[in-house]
């Protein structure tokens, strides 16, 4: 599906389904460098269970034009015109890592507009190492290895994926070669210096989920239940033997949360 906005074209993955906007509807916002292929394991089953799917391509990336934002409130704020331009007064949102900084601000900022809320993956403070931020910065290789690197649990860098063909680390380096040139860096830069997620989170009014994975090492659980302690009566899901990719290392699991919220 596309729809325009700020005059730009902008694509969503719908679930399989065509996009209704009648049936509750959640919203999907992916992490950075990446798109909306990241869901592709967890949205066919909310499109054929009464919700309306939008998996988005965030401005720059994936099928949508750009540039990329540069702010994680910009990327918030953009949510809201996104949701105008499908016909959506109110919306779930469910966000992962850089996503789920974006969709937290934007149901802080914008509690009217957000029915429910989960984040994967998520932290009060996302820093980013200099070294990283330089390699992306360069457009070097250096940076996907990195964040691919990290992004995996044990379990991920082994295989054992549950989708047929589907290697974890293989397919995620390749999603990060995909992006525009400086959109990683302009991601990465955006989390490192995004500090209002504790402000953001004590303002949410709607429920909130927060699925964290075990074997974390970009946002550890420690760092995600520390972030639920400020969400007014937010819920934690820790998923076992997951890195920071739990849509793909763990989908089953991840689904079964999501299914508790969205």
């Amino acid at each position: 599906m596309e729809v325009t906005v700020d005059g730009r074209r902008v694509f969503a993955a719908t679930g399989g389904r065509d996009f209704d906007p009648a049936p509750p509807a959640v919203v999907f916002i992916h992490g950075a460098g990446m798109d909306h292929t990241v869901w592709a394991l967890q949205t066919r089953f909310f499109a054929y269970h009464g919700r309306g799917v939008l998996a988005v391509d965030l401005p720059g990336h994936g099928r949508s034009e750009g540039p990329a934002l540069d702010s994680i409130s910009g990327i918030a704020d953009w949510l809201t015109r996104l949701t105008d331009a499908a016909g959506l007064p109110r919306a779930a949102l469910a966000g992962h890592s850089m996503g789920a900084l974006a969709a937290l601000d934007c149901a802080g900022r914008h509690p009217e507009r957000v029915r429910a809320l989960a984040l994967l993956g998520a932290a009060p403070r996302m820093p980013v190492h200099p070294d990283l931020l330089a390699a992306a910065e360069a457009d070097d290789h250096l940076a996907f290895d990195l964040v691919t690197d990290w992004a995996h649990g044990d379990s991920g860098h082994l295989g054992g994926a549950r989708a047929p063909g589907l290697w974890l680390m293989g397919g995620g380096e390749r999603l990060l070669e995909r992006a525009a040139p400086g959109v990683l860096y302009r991601d990465l830069a955006a989390c490192n210096a995004y500090q209002d997620a504790p402000e953001r989170a004590a303002a949410v009014t709607c429920p909130t989920l927060l699925v964290l994975g075990a074997d974390d090492r970009m946002t550890p659980p420690r760092a995600g239940r520390k972030l639920a302690e400020t969400v007014p009566g937010a819920r934690v899901e820790l998923i076992a033997d997951s890195g920071h990719m739990l849509m793909t290392e763990k989908p089953d699991q991840t689904l079964d949360a999501l299914k508790t919220i969205l």
